[in-house]
């Protein structure tokens, strides 16, 4: 996929129904010890996502800032860990030899969307970041650290994504859910779960 940003790879299709469902599962049944929620903005605006962590390090947002802590912010528990499944396929597209610390879920459902943004709360900004979708099908925007054009692509149940070499501060975000596009995720809506070397 030729997009506006040396660095994204994608591998569309990487997990097949069966593999995806079985994810779904372990991603819900780690939920239930680690609730979603919805985080606001240091400015006071609640995010229109659901999010939730696993693994030693889940990024959170409030009044206090962007950053990387050890505990759900609601609970005060640790985070569940990262599914196998996950570290696997870590390993099997990125080649990092780190494994990841911090693994963001994200829950899109009703208009919810994420603006153009770049992922620079991490201790290495050369590791990559890599991006599982589960359930409805997003439309993805992405473009050059530096400003610029942006390409927009679609991003469906089971396609994996990631930000490496030059695209690994690319601007990205996620313009709108199609709503109804699958019925994988229970109760409807959008899964992103996302990988990334924070600690």
């Amino acid at each position: 996929m030729k997009t506006a940003v040396e660095g994204f790879r994608l591998w569309p299709g990487a997990l097949d129904a069966a593999a995806q469902a079985d994810l779904v599962a372990e991603v819900f049944a780690r939920l239930d010890d680690a609730p979603l929620y919805r985080p606001t903005t240091p400015g006071g605006r609640p995010f229109s996502v659901q999010m939730s962590n696993f693994g030693p390090l889940g990024w959170v947002s409030d009044r206090g800032g962007y950053r990387y802590q050890s505990i759900h912010p609601e609970t005060g528990r640790p985070w569940p860990a990262i599914p196998t499944v996950l570290l696997d396929l870590w390993d099997a597209t990125v080649g990092w030899p780190t494994p990841p610390d911090a693994c963001l879920v994200n829950l899109y459902r009703d208009a919810a969307k994420m603006g153009l943004h770049q992922d620079k709360d991490e201790a290495d900004l050369g590791a990559p970041v890599l991006s599982v979708s589960l359930g409805d099908t997003a439309t993805f925007r992405i473009g050059a650290a530096e400003g610029g054009r942006t390409t927009t692509l679609r991003l469906d149940s089971g396609d994996v994504c990631a930000l490496t070499g030059p695209a690994r501060l690319a601007r990205h975000g996620v313009d709108r859910v199609l709503a109804g596009s699958s019925r994988l995720i229970p109760g409807g809506g959008r899964l992103n779960l996302t990988l990334r070397c924070a600690g």
